[in-house]
C-alpha cells in the first residue's frame, strides 16, 4: 500500500499515512485515526491537504535503510525524517 503525506495548516504538522491510491484523507481527525496518533488540541475538522510525492509504495526501512527518527521536541511520530513533522 502506497505512503503519503499530509500537512494540516492548522498546526504545521506533516504525517504519513499508508492507504489505497483511490482514497484521500480530508481532516486532521480523519489523518490522526489512520496514523494511531493523538490529535492534541487541534481541532478533528481541521483541513490537511496531501503533499505532492511519489506515493511510496516500498518503505526504506524495508531496504535496510530506515529514516533517522525525528529529534524534535514533542514530535512523537517516532521514524519520520528529521524535521518532516514540521515541529523542528
Amino acid at each position: 500500500m502506497p505512503t503519503y503525506d499530509y500537512r494540516c495548516e492548522a498546526n504545521g504538522r506533516v504525517v504519513e499515512v499508508r492507504h489505497g491510491m483511490g482514497e484521500a484523507l480530508a481532516t486532521w481527525g480523519e489523518l490522526c485515526e489512520r496514523a494511531g496518533i493523538e490529535p492534541g488540541d487541534t481541532p478533528l475538522d481541521a483541513p490537511v491537504r496531501r503533499l505532492i510525492s511519489g506515493g511510496y509504495v516500498v518503505s526504506s526501512a524495508s531496504l535496510g535503510n530506515p529514516a533517522p527518527a525525528c529529534d524534535a521536541p514533542g514530535c512523537g511520530m517516532g521514524g519520520c525524517a528529521s524535521g518532516a513533522c514540521g515541529l523542528e
